[in-house]
């Protein structure tokens, strides 16, 4: 089976200008989330999606892999699917380009149910919840699965809410209740991308501003992997910092 990944890489941001090519212990955003990604063992090929030629540049310096897409895309999603739309493969994983620290067996999790069964159209990963605060954090995207693994729905609300407990128990970790997080890392069949990426945006999607709703919303199932890896993703500065500290302690 031929598997792919995709990083979007875009250099406008309004919290952070020109992120994935910040520089992080001597090399970039996007090369230290490029290579991160190629040592999973499934993976074939990974390909930066960008409209910035300073990006594009910068990867084919550390001899990466670049594809140029339209500058109007209104989504990540759609980036990956014009890429997409041009690549041999049968899987595709959607590997956020601002997680430099991203583990290569979160890949290799998210892929394993879709390359054991071909009736699965997309899947992600889910992580248990560590502190109360993540869980009322409306920045935290939350998941609820059912018996089988597949996502219930998304929310950026408090889901589900335990009534009988008293919520902020210092003694209760959330997780242990099974309360989960979403990891914005996904898997999809080629087929099932490209059509994903022309349906109709739906009421939760726009309610929410989580794209993942409309697969849902249209029927389509999403297989959700539980792990306890975490990833320190960079949306300010700041985090970039952590991320810096982070490294310097191994």
């Amino acid at each position: 089976m031929s598997i792919t990944a995709v990083i979007p890489a875009r250099y406008a941001s309004s919290r952070f200008p020109g992120k994935p090519l910040a520089r992080i212990l001597g090399k970039t955003m996007i090369q230290r989330v490029y290579e991160r990604t190629a040592q999973a063992s499934c993976i074939d090929r990974v390909v930066v999606a960008t409209d910035d030629q300073r990006i594009a540049e910068e990867v084919e310096k550390f001899g990466g892999e670049v594809q140029m897409t339209r500058a109007d895309h209104a989504t990540g999603t759609d980036r990956l699917a014009e890429v997409t739309a041009r690549l041999d493969t049968q899987l595709v994983v959607n590997v956020q380009g601002d997680e430099p620290l991203i583990d290569p067996r979160m890949i290799e999790a998210a892929v394993a149910p879709l390359a054991a069964n071909s009736q699965i159209p997309m899947g992600t990963l889910k992580t248990p919840l560590l502190t109360w605060q993540e869980y009322r954090d409306s920045n935290v995207v939350k998941v609820v699965t059912d018996v089988r693994g597949f996502a219930l729905y998304f929310s950026r609300a408090s889901i589900p809410y335990p009534r009988d407990l008293l919520v902020d128990d210092p003694e209760i970790s959330p997780g242990s209740l099974g309360l989960f997080r979403h990891v914005g890392l996904y898997v999809y069949r080629r087929e099932f991308l490209l059509k994903f990426a022309q349906l109709p945006s739906t009421p939760l999607e726009n309610l929410e501003k989580l794209e993942q709703l409309r697969a849902l919303e249209h029927g389509y199932p999403i297989r959700v992997v539980e792990t306890d890896l975490v990833s320190l993703g960079v949306d300010t500065p700041e985090d970039l910092a952590r991320v810096e500290a982070y490294l310097q302690t191994l």
